[in-house]
Parts: structure tokens; sequence; C-alpha cells
């Protein structure tokens, strides 16, 4: 399944654009699920001496997708294939590889 393909399925699912707050939700709902990996992330670090190794990856493969709903169905609100989002964050990163700067900080680095 190719990045396309996976936000036209994803819609499916989606509100309509002109549904009240639409935005808010969509922004809301990618933030709450980050917040919910993250503090999966943070429960392996105080209960599991951040052993990784111990993570549930079947409930991450979970949350990662409903993260990537999120973004594919927020992508679309404005109008982005999210094959041109992940083509576009890909050539900023390889610039960033080759000027030796990816591991510094700010966004136009």
């Amino acid at each position: 399944m190719d990045m396309d393909e996976y936000q036209r399925l994803a819609l499916r699912t989606a509100a309509p654009h002109d549904k009240p707050n639409v935005l808010f939700d969509l922004l809301l709902g990618l933030v709450g699920e980050t917040g919910e990996i993250a503090e999966k992330a943070k429960k392996i670090i105080r209960d599991q001496d951040s052993d990784f190794s111990r993570w549930d990856t079947e409930d991450l493969k979970k949350e990662l997708g409903d993260v990537l709903w999120y973004l594919a169905v927020l992508a679309d609100h404005f109008g982005l294939p999210l094959e041109d989002v992940a083509k576009h964050n890909i050539t900023k990163l390889a610039d960033r590889r080759q000027r030796g700067v990816i591991g510094g900080s700010g966004d136009d680095r």
C-alpha cells in the first residue's frame, strides 16, 4: 500500500471538512494519540528500567496507526497528498544529512 492509497482509505472514516471544529478535532486527536505513545514510553522508563525491548510492539503498531490516520486526514484537510508530505520530509532530511546538520536544531537548518 502506498501513502496516497492509505490516505484515500483513511478518508472513508473521516468527518467532512465542513463539520464544525473538524480541524481542532484533528489537531487534538493527533496530539492525543502521540501523547498515548509517549505515556507508554514513560511507563517503560519508570516501570521497566528503560528496557524498550519489552515494549508491546502490537500495541505500538495500533497506536502508530492512529497517529498515521490523523496525519493523513489532517494533510487532506489542507489538500496535501500524504505521498507529497512523505517525499518532502525525506528530501529535507537528506539535504540536512548532506550538509551535516541532521543533529542540529531549528526548522531552517
